[in-house]
């Protein structure tokens, strides 16, 4: 079912086109990850999707609701984590989320439930008299993230949540985008860090210059750039005969589209929508070749990046 919809969306800043005819859609309960460098267009769609700025042309869809038609029933189902610490510095942790809550018209015990609830998720509950001032940048930005949560959205938006932090921090905030797809909500998640995409999105959207690149999965996208992954196995020493000899049997294989014998390693590549490699290493082990180690080289989301847009991310 599709939660969010972007329709060719244009963002125009004067004679600066910021998001350039502009299209994906976000599938209910998935983390969809909205990637591209900086300047991209990631804020400015991202403002326009949580009804903070209006498109110059285009729409956009939340829960069947259009974000300039319903704006106020929209903003009730949203969460926004901002790229910037948006807390106040003197109030503390729990002040800061009961307040960001209350603006929902969440008061009394509820308000309180909902704010220990948000920081627990955090990791914060045992901070939640500490003010942000006294916070490392870590625990700054998952306070960030309690504030965002804190009314129980049905969509969070979050851009670049984990800038500047550290790699604990960085964890932690990995692991409760998790969460909270678990728990049925879903995510817009921007970012320019590609092993983070890679760790959690369900699916992405490619952006560069204001435009759509590319859009799917993981698996979808590295299919657009190659059609074969390559796995390494290491063996014993054997002679020429025997490598040649080996080499043959194995490109006789399903889904092997070319093999490598160099002294130890046999190099094999391999259609990369084979998940099984079982008739490779039981073709070595019937030429009596040991299997010591295997290890597989595909290519990641920086190397799609760089094939689809000519250029790396950063």
């Amino acid at each position: 079912m599709i939660f969010a919809s972007v329709n060719n969306l244009v963002k125009n800043y004067g004679n600066h086109c910021a998001v350039d005819n502009l299209s994906f859609n976000v599938s209910e309960g998935e983390i969809f990850g909205l990637i591209g460098p900086n300047g991209a267009g990631k804020s400015t769609t991202i403002n326009i999707i949580t009804t903070l700025d209006e498109a110059t042309s285009g729409s956009v869809t939340i829960d069947g609701m259009n974000t300039v038609k319903q704006r106020a029933e929209i903003r009730r189902i949203i969460g926004c984590v901002p790229q910037e610490i948006a807390v106040y510095p003197y109030l503390t942790a729990k002040e800061n989320v009961e307040f960001f809550a209350s603006l929902y018209g969440f008061k009394g015990e509820q308000l309180h439930k909902n704010a220990m609830t948000a920081l627990e998720f955090a990791g914060l509950a045992d901070k939640a008299d500490m003010k942000p001032k006294k916070m490392s940048g870590g625990m700054k930005r998952r306070l960030n993230i309690a504030c965002g949560i804190a009314h129980k959205p049905k969509l969070i938006v979050m851009d670049e949540p984990t800038v500047g932090v550290d790699a604990q921090s960085r964890e932690h905030i990995m692991s409760s985008i998790k969460k909270l797809r678990e728990s049925g909500a879903t995510v817009i998640y921007t970012s320019h860090y590609m092993h983070e995409v890679e760790e959690i999105c369900d699916r992405v959207a490619i952006i560069d210059k204001g435009r759509l690149v590319a859009e799917g999965t993981q698996q979808e996208l590295i299919t657009m750039i190659t059609d074969s992954c390559t796995v390494h196995i290491t063996t014993k020493q054997c002679d020429s005969e025997t490598r040649s000899r080996v080499s043959r049997a194995v490109s006789c294989l399903p889904d092997v589209n070319r093999v490598q014998f160099s002294d130890n390693m046999i190099s094999v590549d391999m259609s990369i929508s084979c998940n099984d490699i079982s008739h490779v290493i039981s073709e070595l082990v019937k030429q009596n070749l040991p299997v010591i180690e295997i290890s597989t080289e595909k290519p990641d989301m920086d190397a799609v990046f760089l094939s689809l847009t000519g250029h790396e991310i950063r």
